[in-house]
């Protein structure tokens, strides 16, 4: 179950079922981590890219397991994809730039693009257009912690730790140690109109 703070901040939002705890967290990311090997028969042309911000530690546990288990370093980067979404005109904020860190090429390399939630697709379209502004792959794969559903563009995971079918008004919260002080996958009720 979640810790008391986050349960008491989770409530409020009318939590609805952990997915995903602690333990099973560190099994999926290494089951992702093996199934990324497996598909590359090996490590040799992988990098590894993360969408910030939560996509982006799951991609360093991923690198992680990948390093432990094959002896070798693997190239990881961050993608921030703001200024590649599509929900950017008629904002009234101004978009909090967290930056790109990528600092290897990505030319004829096998990227394994990591996020934590798919959703709509908008997200991964946005990282897939930053990418290709930045070199020539030999490939893109896309990796998820979970995968939702309820898709408005092509667009699908290669390597998905859980698939929970939702509602299109219900949420999932993914809480990673790094930001939220646990790891857990946890689906909410839609929230109630005020």
């Amino acid at each position: 179950m979640p810790n008391p703070t986050t349960f008491r901040h989770t409530t409020m939002r009318k939590l609805k079922a952990q997915i995903i705890d602690e333990a099973g967290c560190e099994r999926t990311i290494t089951r992702l981590a093996h199934e990324i090997l497996e598909k590359n028969k090996g490590a040799a042309s992988v990098v590894i890219v993360g969408i910030r911000t939560r996509g982006e530690f799951i991609a360093r546990r991923i690198v992680s397991k990948i390093e432990e288990s094959e002896k070798v370093s693997v190239p990881i980067g961050t993608l921030d994809i703001t200024l590649y979404r599509d929900d950017l005109l008629g904002k009234l904020d101004q978009p909090q730039l967290k930056g790109t860190d990528i600092l290897f090429d990505l030319n004829d390399k096998n990227v394994v693009l990591v996020d934590d939630v798919l959703f709509t697709g908008r997200t991964i379209r946005a990282a897939l257009d930053e990418l290709i502004d930045l070199g020539r792959p030999k490939s893109i794969q896309l990796a998820v912690l979970v995968d939702r559903g309820h898709r408005q563009l092509p667009i699908r995971a290669d390597y998905v730790g859980k698939n929970v079918p939702t509602s299109s008004n219900e949420s999932i919260r993914v809480h990673v140690k790094e930001v939220d002080g646990e790891d857990s996958v946890l689906l909410m009720h839609p929230e109630e109109e005020a």
